[in-house]
């Protein structure tokens, strides 16, 4: 649509010119955007008329000729850039009557006179206000894109899909626009805005919106008319509808909810409806959604509609006005007109002759496309499927190529052309653009219609349903024609389009551009690009990655020339794999290696192959493409791990080298971070220890660092870690001490555990701490810290060693949570404070590393606590300095506060106590102190050596001894201390610990008391010293307890009390103390031990005891009646620290496994409730306390409350504190550990426990909680959540016929567990057994009894324990007509087919094998591979004998009398068991009575005994034929034979017919005698037998189904048109024939038993029915007898009878039914009609629908009623539109009826069938125009199928044998000329020849005989030239 034309007021002119200015710019040709091409040269210029609805112009003369002179401007800019374009490589060539024509376009829309063009949408004339209808393409999250009429492209903004937002939550509003609107949704939109003129064409954006608040804009309730269509949205969703939402304030819609509840709408959703019902009280319109109706629904013509009352999508009735250029003008809804544009007709595949469609004032459905309000131009579309209210479908793709697209139509434009696509043909357009790589002038000259041509798909056009195609020789070239066809890794051939500082842009051969980034220009860095690449050169490049149609390309020589596999995806990394990568990113500690695709790896230090000390930077650099090796890969957290080192290295072949062992190393090189040492081993390796791992202490780690020289030994280091060659070592005492428990696996660590390990990493938030290895935990900043202010950075540093308590282990995120704090990280030993003392001797021996020995040993001289004398060498504030006789170095110093208020003066001698030697200083500190001195006095006079006074002391202190003691030293990080109370021996403690270096310590002073605790006596690595650790440094604060526990009225948390016992309860004792405080002491405070039994026997009120208060009240307002928690334990009493952390320990005990015990408090039906401590319990389930049913019977009993129960720990709830207990040890822990288990918190969720405790042999108790119908045998309960199902087979150890007798629901069982397994759903399935053979399972007193039935208890597990003639039982599964299914076991079953069954007729198998019935057998086959068991139950044979044995006939000769019992009474005759043997005989109807006997089945009853005589034997076939008339017996001597009429008969009457189609199934069993066997049938089968036979194997009564034969279809021609597969079909062709023969004899047979002994009463008819069930021809024969008594009701009856009682399996018997009642209601019905529709809809419920349809077409012909016939005919044709026969019925009743449109018909049969169809069709009209139409018609039909076939002789063969039919001489000799003029095989030419000479012989001419052989001799003769 052009600008429209408005009236513009005179002072605004230049208004009018501005709307213009868009069509100046030139439209720009890009490759990529097809609806940018050149097509809209000739196609979308001519678009969009201004096209007013009527009238004259508006426009004055000056205007008019104003904008005459602006557009001819226009266009002539365009020619001149076209021009230019031309010259510059890129010819184009404008149609000289473009301009007159736009000329002419334009003054039709000014003048009003009727356009020449048809209105389109381009991207040059859509303006914002237009209403279009488009179809959605895609859903995002963030916006819906639309395609649009013209191949346009829109987007949609979510805010702009709906007018209300107000549902949906925030979790699914990424998903929401998702749930409302799908692909190929067709929506009608309003254009909101364009993006800027200055962008391209093709990448300029168009802006629309779906609220219908815009589409609706001027619509009012009145505007709302009953049937018409209107769009809505789903406001709300209620109970019986939906409200709508129709963008309007005050109207609502609603819409009723389906009963069938297939339509189910989602709130938002957009729906289009038909209304039904206008409420204009309420405004509620209501609508109906039916699909059907809303296609179909045509808006009605309404006077007075306005323009703004047209909506995209409404469907109106049209009428041509006139033919225009490019489509069609309609006038709709009386004064409306819009186009159709061409390619929106109602064949899109149209030709040129297409306007001869389309006559004036022909009636069409169209449906409105689009609307300019602004120039009230509407554009329609005829397309179908967009008439019938869907999109177009598309069945190609973009980028396809079609070799043989068909050229439809030429156009001055462009072709139109037909893809071969499937399922339909597509149709496509190529612009005269894309027609060739050079100008074409005319494409008429170049391309014809009908022509094949090469295509490849540019794009779609989606509401068109058009593909828009090339046939540029180009765009065939290149493998990558289309982003989809670009793959990472790809090699490719591009041509240089331009280069700039960021890289080069590329062009494939197909016309895609790609980005070559800067980096990629070169293998080395590029500084000049444009001299790197040249405009224009064509270079080889590799396709690097391909994201949101974003290519980019590498030109780097390696990676373009690199024949490794490519890594382009995550899930390709395997470890192993190596490949090409470039480096993007160096640092420190590695570097970032990046792949195809995105994919980015990480290559570690250790990994680089530099020496140690490299700086990776100076090695690499960015950019560098580098072959690297995958070691490890995470795909789900998108990490790979790379290495340069292609081969990987082992570390050493030496086993002791390994994470966590300890080696020594020889110092080699000293960096300022790090020691480089050679490790002592079997390999050369280097290790680096770090200067912070050289010491825990951080000021000996540097003192050390500065001291260590290379040479130095250093005797203990721990492998902390393994990189590459390279070992990362420590030479921390904390780690080498516990070398053994340092975790290096996350599966290793132990929640609540403490570990040592160190810092590696800083940060605001927290700390990272690693162990061994590469095993790191984070401790968060509010862990790590006591203090929440404190700065991280200054309470750690980053090497310190630490000691970390395990917060929480993540095993999914492989996340650890550490704890830091001091409170829960103390210290338990004096490794601190030992480790200072031994470095400190390292620093030493470093020091004197050049003194002599006899220098060194000054140290022994001293010894800690020992008397030493020296001389006062200086006296100053500080104290005294003393040297020593004959030691030159060593100074002593004296403290001034150690003095002991001596004074002296300079010389003077002095006997001092030695209190501490510092060997690096070589300071010995000494005390003067009266009271150390007089003991160390003492203690030397009552001991001969110092060694035996020292041991003397430390026998007093022992080791976790509690002790007071006194400062007097303070040194910088350890103090000096003396215990009075131990003779006042000296001790050190730490007063800083592990975690505490860096933070303030606690000021001790001099003279001080401390309270501590002993951890380590004198010994050599303690360097003689004793060792203390300090409650304050181990977390327990110190208090003058001495007077706090005399205190009684104290109630203070670790006070001791003296209490009297008021109450003993089973559980607690209450007790008061104190100033009227009450406390209780809880049963398992009573002892140290953990449970003890009636710990309160020693217990009486009134007695007073001591105890210490351990926990307040549980409320926080403490009041006098709350209860004090007590303890008793003599332990706790012991103690001397108050106890405020026992609750938190109690918390923390319990791990999965530990034994535990408890007292029981509480019994209920299902746990027994223990009391495990004070705020801790317990519970075990009824089923874990036992596995005897007889002990979980009598549970309550078992456990009285107060009774001492243990168990293991299974789960522990840390919130509830309530742990699940089992009485048994768990087996597995650790692999249940592993498995998840560990300190497993309690979920109480199914089956969380099944995994940690029940494994497969564990014996358990358990409680039936489900009886499984038939052999699903039980369900057992063997957990609170778990069950397992106990199989059949394993109820009982014998094999019993009902296992299940005495199981009861609830009932408890002991059972075991077989097997655990999972489902595909994850679920837990546990197999049990209740079987007593079992281990584990018998008791004692019947272990001898099992021991006694192996056999019996025997189950066959595996198919390889069986084999062929093994005994075996089993239990029936299934039972069907052919045979069932037992159970061997829990895993074999067995088949057992219908002839192994029993060794007697079975008659009803489901009967007689019900399921769970005990049966015993022998394997007769086994298949191993396809685990196939096969069994027999025959006992017959079971002792392996031959058959031919075991039914030996030669012990009976004829006339022998024999006895026997009856075995089956049938009929036809009696079967008889003969005594003493298995041997079966029968006695037919005629041999069992002298007398007539009309009911056999009345007289005889199984089981009788009777005598008879063998009248025949037959050994071939083992058959005996038995009599038992009275007159046999009369007289012995005579051999009384059977009469003659008998014999003759005698062969069939010894059968033993089947009466069912089960009993069919028996003839597999076959055998000899009379067993139940089917005998094989033969063609002397008696009159009797044919009526009483089951007719399984008779084809059905044949009752006039079709009657294509009467109408001459000759079977003879079928025959001949199938003549060359004849070979293939001659098997068919005879049995069908044998059949028919067969079923002609056996119908001849009923007839003549019908004519000689027809019933003549409804009596014999019901014995007659009742003998042959399945017999339709017995069954019609009684329906027909009732008519001719008039009775038509009985008739009925007895129809509805046979459908019921005729087998299903007998489809063609229940057919013929069907037909007869047919036949009788179009007879007899009331009305005929009504009545036949009615059993003909039941019939097609029952039956082939097919089949029925043809029988009730040849009913009605029969009886003449055509109408109904063609009526019936046109719906088969609608229902089997690919049946050839369907449509031959149709060509036939059209023949039949004279009528002459036969070619319609035939050229719709040809559109509907299938190819393959073709032929057969055609021929078969073809003859029958021969036989009932015109000749001429039919010859027309077979010249056109010869012409495509003209070597098919059987076409040839009908053909000729028409025109014989026919008689007309010339033409049939000339067609025969014809026919031997073929070049044929010489076969085929001889059937054709002798065709020939067989009707010349049957004409009698003599003459034209000769001639036919003259014509073959030519022909042999020329052939064998």
């Amino acid at each position: 649509m052009v600008a429209p034309s408005r009236k513009v007021p005179s002072g605004k002119r230049n208004d009018s010119t501005k709307s213009f200015k868009s069509s100046k710019k030139p439209f720009k040709k890009t490759k990529d955007d097809v609806a940018a091409r050149s097509e809209a040269m000739a196609l979308q210029l001519e678009d969009v008329p201004d096209f007013p609805r009527g009238g004259g112009t508006s426009l004055s003369k000056t205007e008019r000729k104003k904008i005459y002179e602006e557009v001819d401007a226009e266009f002539e800019a365009e020619e001149r850039v076209v021009s230019k374009r031309s010259k510059g490589g890129k010819p184009k060539k404008r149609n000289p009557s473009d301009v007159d024509e736009l000329g002419s376009l334009f003054d039709g829309g000014l003048t009003g006179k009727r356009p020449r063009y048809a209105n389109k949408i381009t991207i040059k004339n859509i303006s914002p206000g237009m209403k279009l209808l488009g179809v959605v393409t895609e859903v995002n999250q963030k916006d819906i894109v639309v395609s649009l009429p013209g191949g346009l492209r829109g987007l949609v903004r979510a805010s702009e899909a709906l007018d209300f937002t107000d549902f949906g939550t925030e979790d699914d509003e990424n998903e929401l626009l998702r749930d409302i609107f799908s692909v190929g949704q067709l929506v009608p939109c309003f254009v909101l805005q364009l993006d800027d003129d200055n962008k391209e064409a093709g990448k300029r954006k168009i802006w629309l919106s779906l609220r219908l608040s815009l589409l609706h804009k001027g619509f009012s309730l009145d505007s709302f008319q009953s049937g018409m269509v209107v769009t809505a949205n789903v406001k709300s969703v209620e109970d019986h509808g939906y409200i709508l939402h129709f963008g309007l304030p005050s109207i609502t819609g609603f819409i009723k909810k389906s009963k069938d509840g297939n339509q189910e709408l989602k709130t938002g959703q957009l729906i289009k409806g038909v209304v039904t019902n206008i409420d204009k009280e309420r405004k509620i319109v209501s609508l109906s959604s039916d699909p059907d109706s809303v296609a179909k629904c045509v808006t009605k013509d309404l006077s007075g509609m306005s323009f703004d009352l047209l909506i995209p999508g409404m469907m109106v009735n049209a009428r041509v006005q006139s033919v225009l250029e490019n489509g069609i003008l309609l006038g709709f809804l009386m004064y409306f007109t819009g186009t159709v544009d061409l390619f929106h007709l109602q064949n899109p595949l149209c030709n040129k002759s297409w306007k001869d469609e389309y006559t004036q004032t022909k009636m069409v459905n169209a449906r409105i496309l689009f609307m300019d309000p602004s120039t009230r131009a509407v554009g329609l579309t005829l397309n179908p499927h967009l008439v019938g209210n869907k999109a177009p479908p598309l069945h190609v793709s973009s980028g396809d190529i079609f070799e043989e697209a068909k050229v439809i139509r030429v156009d001055k434009s462009g072709l139109l052309l037909e893809l071969p696509s499937k399922p339909v043909s597509t149709p496509a357009y190529v612009s005269t653009y894309d027609a060739a790589e050079d100008e074409v002038n005319k494409l008429e000259k170049k391309f014809k219609e009908g022509n094949h041509i090469r295509v490849r798909i540019l794009g779609l056009k989606q509401m068109e349903g058009l593909a828009i195609g090339t046939l540029k020789e180009s765009a065939f070239e290149g493998p990558a024609f289309t982003h989809s066809d670009v793959k990472p890794g790809m090699v490719t051939k591009a041509k240089v389009i331009s280069v700039d500082s960021f890289g080069a842009i590329v062009q494939f051969p197909g016309g895609l551009k790609a980005m070559c980034p800067l980096g990629h220009m070169s293998e080395f860095e590029v500084t000049k690009p444009r001299k790197k690449f040249k405009v224009g050169a064509e270079l080889t490049f590799r396709v690097l990655g391909c994201k949101s149609k974003r290519i980019t390309v590498t030109c780097k020589k390696s990676l373009v020339k690199s024949k490794l596999p490519i890594l382009s995806s995550y899930a390709d990394a395997t470890e192993g794999l190596v490949t090409h990568g470039w480096i993007t990113k160096i640092e420190k500690h590695g570097c970032f290696v990046r792949f195809y695709n995105g994919v980015q790896g990480f290559v570690a230090r250790f990994e680089l192959g530099l020496e140690p000390g490299s700086d990776p930077s100076s090695v690499f650099h960015v950019g560098e493409v580098v072959k690297c090796r995958v070691t490890s890969a995470v795909h789900g957290t998108r990490r790979i791990n790379l290495s340069f080192m292609i081969k990987p290295t082992s570390v050493s072949e030496d086993d002791s080298i390994k994470l966590g062992s300890i080696v020594s190393g020889v110092v080699d090189s000293i960096t300022p971070q790090a020691v480089t040492v050679h490790v002592k081993s079997k390999g050369l390796l280097k290790g680096t220890v770090s200067a912070e791992h050289l010491a825990d202490h951080h000021d000996q780690a540097k003192l050390m660092m500065s001291l260590l020289r290379p040479g130095f030994e250093l005797d203990k280091l721990l492998i902390i870690d393994i990189e590459g060659n390279n070992l990362a070592l420590s030479s921390k005492y904390s780690l080498i001490k516990l070398a053994e428990e340092l975790p290096s696996d996350i599966s290793q660590l132990q929640p609540n555990s403490v570990v040592h390990g160190y810092v590696c990493n800083l940060i605001e938030n927290g700390c990272f701490v690693r162990f061994l290895g590469r095993l790191t935990g984070f401790a968060p900043r509010s862990k790590a810290i006591d203090e929440p202010r404190a700065d991280l950075s200054e309470s750690f540093f980053v090497g310190q060693s630490v000691r970390a308590n395990i917060a929480d282990i993540n095993q999914e995120k492989s996340r650890i949570t550490l704890s830091l704090k001091q409170s829960s990280c103390a210290s338990v030993d004096a490794s601190f404070i030992q480790e200072y003392f031994l470095t400190d001797e390292k620093i030493s021996d470093l020091q004197s590393s050049d003194i002599t020995e006899s220098e060194c040993s000054w140290v022994e001289k001293f010894s800690i606590g020992s008397l030493v004398k020296g001389t006062v060498h200086e006296q100053n504030d500080l104290g005294l300095v003393v040297n020593f006789d004959n030691i030159d170095n060593v100074l002593g110093f004296i403290p001034q506060h150690q003095l002991g208020g001596a004074t002296l003066e300079h010389g003077s001698v002095v006997e001092a106590v030695v209190l501490d030697i510092s060997r690096a200083e070589r300071l010995v500190d000494l005390s003067l102190r009266p009271e150390l001195i007089n003991n160390s006095t003492k203690e030397v006079s009552n001991s001969q050596s110092k060694k035996k006074r020292r041991r003397g002391i430390s026998k007093e202190l022992e080791v976790h001894q509690r002790v007071s003691a006194v400062v007097e030293i303070v040194k910088e990080q350890y103090l000096i201390l003396s215990i009075p109370e131990h003779g006042y021996t000296i001790g050190y403690a730490s007063i800083s610990d592990y975690n505490t270096q860096k933070l303030p310590v606690k000021q001790f002073s001099i003279g001080q008391s401390v309270v501590a605790s002993v951890e380590a006596l004198q010994n050599p690595l303690t360097s003689g010293r004793l060792l203390l650790l300090l409650d304050s440094v181990s977390g327990i604060s110190e208090t003058s307890h001495s007077k706090r526990t005399k205190n009684k009225s104290s109630c203070d948390v670790g006070s001791i009390v003296h209490a009297e016992i008021t109450e003993i309860k089973p559980l607690e004792v209450r007790v008061n103390f104190g100033q009227s405080f009450r406390g209780r002491i809880h049963i398992t405070e009573v002892d140290d031990v953990s449970t003890s039994e009636e710990p309160f026997s020693k217990f009486r009120v009134g007695q007073s005891v001591n105890a210490r208060v351990i926990a307040k009240p549980s409320h926080t307002n403490i009041k006098k009646n709350q209860l004090w928690e007590l303890s008793a334990k003599p332990a706790i009493l012991r103690d001397s620290s108050e106890s405020k952390d026992i609750q938190v320990r109690e918390q923390l005990e319990f791990v999965t496994g530990e034994r535990v015990s408890g007292y029981v408090y509480k019994v209920d039906k299902e746990w027994v409730w223990l009391a495990i401590s004070r705020n801790a319990t317990a519970r075990i389930f009824i089923l874990d306390t036992a596995c005897e049913a007889g002990e979980l019977e009598d549970f309550e009993r078992r456990f009285p409350i107060g009774k001492v129960v243990s168990g293991y720990v299974l789960t522990y709830n840390k919130e509830k504190k309530t742990a699940r207990l089992v009485q048994r040890p768990l087996l597995d822990i650790q692999k249940s550990i592993a498995n998840g288990g560990g300190c497993k918190t309690d979920s109480s969720s199914p089956g969380d426990d099944a995994t940690l405790f029940i494994h497969e042999g564990d014996v358990l108790g358990g409680r039936i909680s489900k009886i499984l119908p038939g052999v699903g045998g039980l369900r057992v309960q063997i957990g609170p959540y778990v069950f397992g199902r106990v199989h059949f087979t394993e109820i009982n150890d014998s094999w019993v016929s009902n296992p299940l007798d005495g199981f009861h629901e609830g009932q408890f069982v002991k059972c075991k567990v077989l097997e655990i397994s999972k489902s595909s759903k994850m679920t837990l399935q546990i197999e049990l057994s209740l079987r007593t053979s079992l281990d584990g399972m018998s008791s004692d007193h019947l272990s001898d009894a099992s021991s006694n039935n192996v056999n019996i208890c025997k189950r066959f597990e595996r198919i390889e324990d069986l084999s062929p003639d093994v005994a075996i039982q089993g239990y029936v599964k299934n039972t069907m007509s052919k045979g069932c299914f037992i159970m061997l076991s829990r895993t074999l079953d067995a088949k057992v087919l219908l002839s192994n069954l029993s060794d007697t007729f079975v008659k009803d198998p489901e009967m007689e094998f019900p399921v769970g019935k005990l049966v015993a057998g022998r394997v007769l086959n086994v298949e191993s591979l396809s685990k196939r068991v096969e069994v027999t139950l025959k006992k017959g044979n079971a002792g392996g004998q031959p058959k031919s044995e075991s039914y030996d006939l030669k012990q009976f000769h004829v006339g022998d009398v024999i006895s026997g019992s009856i075995k089956r009474v049938e009929p036809y005759g009696l079967f008889i068991t003969i005594d003493n043997t298995s041997m079966v005989g029968l006695c037919h109807k005629s041999q069992v009575s002298d007398d007539r006997i009309e009911d056999i089945q009345a007289r005889y009853e199984a089981g009788e005994s009777v005598t008879a005589k063998i009248l025949k034997l037959d050994e071939e076939k083992q058959r005996i034929s038995l009599g038992m008339k009275s007159s046999y017996f009369m007289n012995d001597d005579d051999e009384a034979q059977p009469p003659s009429e008998e014999n003759a008969h005698e062969d069939s009457m010894e059968c033993d017919p089947v009466n069912d189609s089960k009993s069919g199934a028996l003839a597999a069993v076959g055998g000899f005698g009379f067993q139940e066997t089917g005998f094989e049938r033969h063609s002397g089968t008696s009159l009797v037998l044919a009526q009483v036979e089951s007719r399984a194997y008779v084809p059905p009564l044949e009752v006039d189904l079709d009657d294509i034969e009467e109408s001459g279809f000759d079977k003879d021609q079928n025959e001949k048109l199938q003549g060359v597969a004849k070979d293939e079909k001659s098997k068919r062709r005879e049995k069908q024939k044998d059949k028919e023969e067969r079923e002609k004899k056996i119908q001849a047979a009923e007839g003549r038993l019908l004519e000689n002994h027809a019933p003549e009463s409804a009596d014999e008819f019901e014995k007659l029915v009742r003998s042959s069930p399945n017999s339709s021809f017995v069954w019609i024969k009684y329906m027909a007898f009732m008519l001719s008594l008039a009775d038509i009701e009985k008739a009925r009856s007895i129809a509805e009878r046979a459908l019921r009682t005729i087998n299903i399996r007998e489809e063609d018997e229940k057919l013929n039914i069907w037909v007869a009642y047919f036949n009788l209601e179009n007879e007899h019905g009331s009305p005929p009609e009504e009545a036949v529709k009615k059993v003909f809809e039941r019939a097609r419920q029952y039956c082939d629908p097919k089949k029925v349809y043809h029988a009730l077409l040849g009913v009605y012909e029969r009886t003449e009623q055509y109408k109904l016939a063609d009526k019936l005919l046109d719906e088969m044709i609608k229902k089997f539109k690919q049946s050839c026969k369907v449509w031959l019925r149709k060509v036939q009743s059209y023949l039949k009826q004279d009528e002459e449109d036969i070619q319609s018909i035939v050229n719709r049969a040809l559109l509907c069938l299938p190819r393959h169809k073709h032929i057969k069709f055609i021929s078969q009209t073809a003859i029958l125009e021969f036989k009932c139409g015109v000749a001429d018609r039919g010859r027309s039909l077979f010249e056109g199928v010869l012409r495509e076939y003209p070597k098919r002789t059987d076409l040839w063969s009908v053909y000729l044998d028409q025109e014989i039919r026919l008689g007309e001489v010339d033409v049939i000799r000339s067609l025969f000329e014809r026919a031997i003029s073929l070049s044929l095989p010489p076969k085929k030419m001889k059937f054709l020849f002798k065709k020939f000479l067989e009707y010349e012989k049957s004409a009698g001419d003599e003459e034209r005989v000769e001639y036919v052989k003259q014509r073959a001799m030519e022909y042999a003769d020329s052939t064998l030239a």
